[in-house]
């Protein structure tokens, strides 16, 4: 038995090694993804623009996040871990190539040297919410320095999608909504939705990196 259960975990490491060599292959090109980003203008280029499912909600800035969140997002929902119709049929669209170019883009897209300022001290209740889920332990001390990048700025991004995907962490079971994320879901199953509010209203409220900057399909 402890043989089979080495050979097994000999195999599981030889595996996720040639995974992370196949996606240190795939290098993003921010140029490349020009061609390919009409799917994203129509939502993430329009200010204001609103989802309406589960819930209406402002969809999320991406211009300025991360190319190694916004990839891990994109493959998430290409898989099925994030379970949104609407991004998971946009996602199973793209090859790898074609994820890595558009993290590639949108990272650098709109991108200033601005300094944010520091941010501003939560009341004792949000103190003790972002303690409870050691929030600043990933997205770090200002929201908008992750401690690794394939971890998402959250610092500005609109509040009411915040809540919508922290909420999405708690949902199981459903076959057109939700995220698969141990870590995540752990951590959003301790609160209730009213502290989830309490929390995205707080990390909305802050300065940020993100931004939505308007973009015309026709150019």
């Amino acid at each position: 038995m402890n043989k089979l259960l080495s050979s097994m975990f000999a195999l599981a490491v030889a595996s996720v090694t040639a995974i992370s060599a196949h996606a240190q292959e795939v290098k993003g090109d921010a140029k490349a993804a020009e061609q390919k980003i009409a799917m994203c203008i129509g939502c993430h280029g329009i200010k204001g623009y609103q989802a309406s499912f589960p819930e209406v909600y402002r969809v999320p800035m991406i211009s300025g996040q991360n190319a190694k969140y916004i990839a891990s997002a994109l493959t998430a929902y290409k898989k099925g871990d994030r379970k949104h119709p609407t991004m998971r049929g946009i996602a199973a669209s793209l090859t790898d190539q074609d994820i890595a170019d558009i993290s590639a883009y949108y990272e650098q897209h709109g991108k200033t040297e601005a300094v944010a300022a520091a941010p501003a001290a939560p009341d004792a209740k949000v103190a003790e919410l972002l303690k409870k889920g050691a929030c600043v332990s990933c997205h770090g001390d200002n929201f908008s320095k992750p401690v690794d990048p394939s971890y998402p700025k959250i610092a500005g991004q609109h509040k009411d999608f915040l809540f919508v995907a922290l909420k999405s962490y708690k949902v199981e079971n459903q076959s057109t909504w939700g995220r698969s994320n141990g870590v995540m879901g752990g951590i959003a199953k301790q609160f209730s939705n009213a502290e989830l509010k309490a929390l995205s209203a707080y990390v909305g409220s802050l300065e940020g990196d993100l931004k939505v900057v308007p973009q015309s399909k026709f150019r």
